[in-house]
């Protein structure tokens, strides 16, 4: 491949925030499925989808710990140089007051977004909060379907995406026959549902 199909490939891969972040995190520590998930807030089944895509351009790799559980660490690192050079004919066009007047909207859209990230980030601790309160009364009142905190982890998972068997296990790390029991008894309360290989949390998805 020459350099610059390497480098619109790279770019391409880049191009998606989440990937950003997901090698941003990887680059402090190898990490599960659901540790990206939970840190970054983004889905496991969009966590699983990204890590397969970064895998296949051999970005990342993976390794499975005593649990058989799957961990990514970066196989090979992006970086990227690039900046921008004013030309002589636009830098000589440009007057004081113009640029003083992008000085003023550039900090006026750096508050805003500074207030927008104070009120998402205030709405995301009460809504946690609920989440924990949700969590905390299912266990409670539902004793005999939510035996320990296995089927919680499963309700969470399915809460997130429809999930196939294999993408349960990566994201739960349940073991494969605790898991087979858990969804079997799921299905019986129909509480999930199942399309061919796809899990689905009745009324949430595609009900």
């Amino acid at each position: 491949m020459d350099e610059a199909a390497e480098v619109s490939r790279l770019l391409d891969i880049l191009g998606n925030r989440n990937r950003r972040r997901i090698i941003g995190l990887l680059r402090q520590k190898p990490c599960f499925v659901t540790e990206i998930s939970e840190t970054l807030m983004i889905s496991p089944k969009a966590v699983i989808d990204h890590l397969q895509m970064m895998e296949r351009e051999a970005i990342l790799s993976c390794q499975t710990d005593d649990r058989r559980r799957k961990y990514y660490y970066l196989a090979n690192d992006i970086l990227v140089d690039i900046s921008l050079k004013r030309t002589s004919v636009a830098a000589e066009d440009e007057d004081a007051g113009d640029e003083t007047e992008r000085i003023k909207t550039s900090i006026r859209m750096f508050g805003q977004m500074i207030r927008a990230h104070d009120m998402i980030l205030s709405n995301l601790e009460q809504i946690s909060h609920d989440i924990e309160m949700k969590i905390s009364d299912l266990a409670r009142n539902h004793k005999d379907l939510f035996t320990s905190d296995r089927e919680i982890i499963v309700i969470i998972a399915l809460s997130h995406d429809s999930l196939t068997l294999d993408e349960l296990e990566q994201v739960t790390e349940l073991p494969p026959k605790d898991l087979s029991e858990i969804l079997k008894r799921f299905e019986r309360k129909g509480i999930i549902g199942r399309t061919k290989d796809l899990y689905t949390l009745r009324g949430v998805h595609a009900e």
